[in-house]
């Protein structure tokens, strides 16, 4: 029984010892995924040997609750908090406005910045990061779903559903800067935007 219970031990600690070290190999390539594109590197897609895995990808921030402070977890609660319950389309496109946004001119070159981007004076950029409630997930198979769409975004395996945009609504707002930029595309619950002359503001 003491032999049967070791051997249960083991092969737990085992266990988590590879979900840690995929997790952090998951995290290094985000790290070095991201600084590509934030080159606007974003045509090619990563070669197989540095690209994120399926298994890496679902071993970071397994239970939703860790802090906002790598490229993975910033993307994939941006696109379950935004789109979570939609169809994969439009967390898909979530996901690509983070992306363009990445390294291109009035914008930070990490993800985590361009997510968090204006939290300093109350205009945030994504409304779920100044909303005040908790930002720990709640659906465990969305934020899974949600984890996979970063990992192709990180990747560049994604297609642009967006054709380059760099802001996006809902469908049940019209805010005021709509009428500046340029119209993109549209998604059952988005509508999405670029500048005209191709410059953030």
């Amino acid at each position: 029984m003491g032999t049967l219970l070791n051997i249960l031990c083991l092969a737990l600690w085992l266990g988590a010892g590879q979900a840690l070290a995929g997790a952090q190999q998951a995290e290094d390539k985000a790290q070095a995924l991201e600084h590509s594109a934030a080159q606007q590197d974003l045509a090619t897609p990563a070669p197989k040997g540095q690209a994120i895995t399926p298994t890496e990808v679902q071993a970071v921030d397994p239970a939703g609750a860790a802090p906002l402070d790598d490229a993975i977890t910033c993307l994939a609660r941006s696109i379950y908090w935004e789109a979570k319950g939609r169809a994969s389309a439009e967390m898909e496109a979530v996901a690509s406005v983070v992306m363009n946004r990445l390294g291109h001119e009035g914008f930070p070159d990490t993800v985590c910045a361009v997510v968090k981007q204006g939290s300093e004076s109350g205009a945030c950029q994504f409304s779920w990061w100044c909303d005040g409630r908790a930002d720990a997930v709640q659906e465990e198979a969305q934020y899974s779903l949600a984890k996979e769409i970063a990992r192709k975004a990180l990747n560049r395996q994604l297609q642009d559903r967006t054709l380059g945009a760099l802001y996006f609504h809902d469908r049940s707002v019209r805010p005021d800067w709509a009428g500046v930029y340029v119209r993109t595309n549209a998604t059952g619950r988005f509508v999405f935007y670029k500048p005209k002359g191709g410059e953030a503001k």
